[in-house]
């Protein structure tokens, strides 16, 4: 298993032939970077500090911070392999924490491993392993690159569970060519048999969770933390725009919501528009949520057609409108020079700020054609004006 995934069409592994992993100090970034020098490469892993410097930190779930830095340090000792510690913590906190924060406060849900991946690991990550003379670029992402047609294209991972092609839609066919995905064909399990075989000390290491600047789940913290104004009361209301009461915040809420609305009216309420202009957050049943179409922003396009050709013809195809969701039946198109998307069955609690990505079709290892950012002005279908 090990020798079949040494081939990332970089040339014969070499001693001279070298690779930069992004090592995170979990299981999947370690067993790339093991694979990779037992190939026989010239491996150099890079560990981005992204937020929380002190090495006493060990909540689990993080990563980038604290005891994940030292993991990934011990391992690279382990293996035997140059590792070097970045200081990204100034260009992670403007790009990703402070945009983070503003778009709980402009009434959206924001994706920030998206903006990461974009902002921080694919671009300037990407540009220190080209300084380093790296042949590619290699993460732990469970997606796949393979090549097609004479192109490297992005594929969605064998593991269907662990598939993170939805925060991976912004990568460009320029990074396509140079970032590798050696664990894209395997199941986790398999993941973790290869750290076994190998005696990684992080073999049986919990997997990240939520959000990793975020301690214990509590993003609001954050928010207020960086914007003391932050949390300013507001009405709750109806569908017909009947005050029902008083919310503690817009940065508490997300569209879909259910659970800690703070009110009681009989029947289920879900959190079916913000407006974070007026401070409003409106509440309906699960029928208001129904949608439609989507407006899109911000389109990265990797399929194989160009994307202009939507001027003429509609494009079928699965989207994606939530990372824990399967993708569905859906046509992208142009309609007056903004591209929107049309399900063929109505979605539900659909968040503005949140990504729509693109696949040829809703089976494992499909191809992921691109995506794009969910417009503010999304309007639920049933909505009362």
């Amino acid at each position: 298993m090990i020798s079949n995934l040494s081939d990332l069409g970089i040339g014969k592994p070499s001693s001279n032939k070298r690779v930069v992993v992004a090592m995170s100090g979990g299981v999947d970034s370690s067993v790339a970077a093991a694979i990779c020098a037992k190939a026989g490469y010239d491996v150099v892993g890079i560990t981005l500090q992204l937020y929380n410097a002190s090495a006493t930190s060990k909540r689990r779930g993080a990563c980038c911070a604290g005891q994940d830095i030292q993991d990934a340090k011990r391992v690279a000792d382990q293996i035997g392999i140059k590792h070097y510690v970045l200081d990204y913590e100034k260009i992670f906190k403007s790009e990703v924490i402070d945009e983070f924060a503003k778009s709980y406060q402009d009434g959206l849900t924001p994706l920030p491993c998206v903006r990461c991946n974009e902002k921080i690991k694919f671009r300037d990550l990407y540009n220190t392993a080209k300084e380093l003379g790296a042949s590619c670029l290699i993460t732990g992402h469970y997606v796949s690159s393979k090549v097609l047609n004479g192109k490297r294209a992005l594929f969605r991972a064998k593991d269907d569970s662990k598939d993170q092609s939805y925060f991976l839609f912004t990568t460009t066919h320029e990074q396509l060519d140079y970032i590798r995905f050696p664990l894209g064909d395997l199941n986790k399990s398999e993941t973790r048999d290869i750290a076994k075989d190998l005696g990684l000390l992080v073999a049986d290491k919990p997997d990240s969770q939520d959000i990793c600047f975020v301690a214990d789940g509590h993003y609001s913290s954050v928010i207020k933390k960086l914007h003391p104004n932050a949390a300013e009361k507001g009405n709750i209301i109806d569908m017909h725009g009947n005050v029902l009461g008083e919310h503690n915040g817009i940065i508490h809420y997300t569209i879909g919501q259910r659970k800690g609305i703070g009110i009681a009216t009989g029947e289920p309420n879900y959190v079916v528009k913000i407006d974070s202009i007026k401070k409003e957050i409106t509440v309906g049943s699960r029928d208001n949520l129904s949608i439609n179409e989507i407006k899109l922003n911000n389109i990265n396009w990797i399929g194989g057609s160009d994307l202009n050709s939507l001027s003429d013809n509609n494009l079928d195809m699965f989207v994606k409108v939530r990372s824990t969701s399967a993708p569905i039946p859906a046509t992208l198109f142009n309609d007056d020079g903004e591209i929107k998307v049309r399900f063929v069955n109505p979605e539900y609690g659909v968040s503005p700020g949140q990504a729509c990505v693109f696949y040829e079709d809703n089976k494992p290892m499909s191809r992921v054609l691109g995506g794009g950012w969910i417009s503010k002005q999304t309007e639920p279908v049933n909505s009362v004006h």
